[in-house]
Order: structure tokens, then sequence, then C-alpha cells
């Protein structure tokens, strides 16, 4: 193995870690948007009902 490939070959791996490691960073952040869309609905929700007088329409 040439000194050349070897080099290569540690990058690719590096490059390997680092996607696979930006990929989970993707995923938690969208699990942590999702939890915050809800809480957004969930607190849009009781502010229109207070506004609305608590009456049903």
């Amino acid at each position: 193995m040439e000194p050349a490939s070897a080099i290569f070959s540690v990058m690719s791996i590096f490059a390997i870690i680092i996607y696979l490691g930006m990929l989970g960073l993707f995923v938690y952040a969208f699990v942590l948007f999702v939890k915050l869309a809800r809480r957004g609905i969930t607190a849009l929700d009781l502010y229109i009902e207070e506004k609305r007088g608590n009456r049903l329409e």
C-alpha cells in the first residue's frame, strides 16, 4: 500500500464518520422541531379557546 492511498483511505473513513455524525444531528434536530411544533400547536389552541371566551361554535 502506497503512502498516498493510505492517507486517502484514512480521510475517507473520517469523511464517513463525519457524515454519520451530521446525519445523527439532523435526526435529533428534526425530533426537537417536531416536539416544538406540537407544543406550539397546543399553545395556539389554548390561546384561541381563551380568546373565544370558552364558547363553542
